[in-house]
């Protein structure tokens, strides 16, 4: 770990001025990610900034129409626990409940746990210069890729780690991002992309960018699940995990949405589990077909085809639950 300067930034303002004044700073949400980082030498920031003092940034609000609006600094213990969240969004507080330990859970910030970079073990060990460090290789294709991406890989294949946004890009959130030019606002599911575009990046924050805000819309008449499947019951990463969420009109699934995390580099959308969904009671045969459709496309690893029947496992008993 080198040195650096450690600075507490008391408005958005501020910290974006503190990260321009030192080339190479980086910000501290919770820490939980950063501290690795730093451990394995893959950050040596000239400055670290804190955000933790700033005011507003740790609000969790629920709106008069339904929706919420969480700060990034919020914890993933402070969103499991908030009553607002479990009765409007229930995806979105298990996805919270599910991540990591307690003890972790009361330090990592829903803004860390977004943003946090992927957990391929060739990108966390110093001495592999992957693509995702700048290198030429994914040393996970021809290397062991047990937990690595079976959808939308390529040129590297590690998987989005983020519990978090597989439930926000299923409630359609979005993120409320300042930079240079003000605030702009940017989709779930837009924000975050795959590494054709940079096999160095996993969303679209700008260097000097800070997210201030998650924004969901109201999930009235909306039923919702986050299911997840680990090699351990405590404290392990998920080998696949799902938000799931339907709107019925009578007895028939007017719209579904479907979106598995663990399996690509971003929270992937299933538009054929929700196409197989749609204008059918939700049941055993159309949870059945929804699971099948989930894993059309999936192009399995030397060592991760088992994660195919994962999916199909979660998504009909994820989809079940909520019938």
């Amino acid at each position: 770990m080198n040195s650096f300067e450690f600075a507490r930034a008391t408005s958005v303002a501020q910290a974006r001025e503190l990260l321009a004044e030192k080339p190479g700073a980086v910000l501290k949400a919770g820490g939980i990610d950063l501290l690795d980082h730093l451990k394995e030498r893959l950050v040596e920031p000239p400055r670290v900034v804190d955000l933790k003092s700033i005011p507003g940034l740790a609000r969790i609000t629920a709106e008069a129409d339904g929706g919420l609006r969480i700060g990034p600094m919020a914890t993933l213990a402070q969103l499991a626990a908030h009553p607002a969240v479990q009765k409007s969004h229930p995806a979105l507080a298990q996805s919270c409940r599910e991540a990591a330990s307690p003890q972790i859970r009361n330090v990592a910030t829903i803004g860390g746990n977004v943003l946090q970079r992927p957990r391929c073990w060739y990108y966390r060990l110093e001495s592999y210069k992957c693509l995702k460090k700048g290198g030429d290789v994914c040393y996970a294709v021809g290397g062991e890729n047990r937990y690595h991406a079976i959808f939308g890989g390529g040129p590297s294949y590690a998987p989005h780690p983020s519990n978090a946004a597989v439930a926000l890009v299923a409630f359609g959130a979005s993120f409320v991002i300042e930079g240079d030019k003000g605030p702009r606002t940017v989709a779930a599911g837009d924000f975050f992309t795959l590494p054709t575009k940079d096999p160095q990046r996993e969303n679209l924050l700008q260097p000097g960018e800070v997210l201030t805000e998650i924004r969901v819309p109201s999930a009235a008449g909306w039923r919702s699940a986050y299911d997840e499947i680990q090699e351990r019951a405590d404290f392990d990463w998920p080998l696949v995990s799902i938000a799931a969420a339907v709107k019925n009109e009578g007895a028939t699934v007017r719209d579904a949405r479907v979106v598995l995390g663990a399996v690509a580099p971003i929270p992937w959308r299933s538009a054929r589990a929700e196409q197989a969904l749609s204008g059918k009671a939700l049941d055993e045969a159309a949870a059945t077909a929804a699971a099948r459709a989930a894993v059309v496309g999936a192009a399995p690893m030397s060592d991760n085809g088992y994660k195919v029947g994962l999916v199909q496992t979660l998504v009909r008993r994820t989809l079940l639950s909520l019938a």
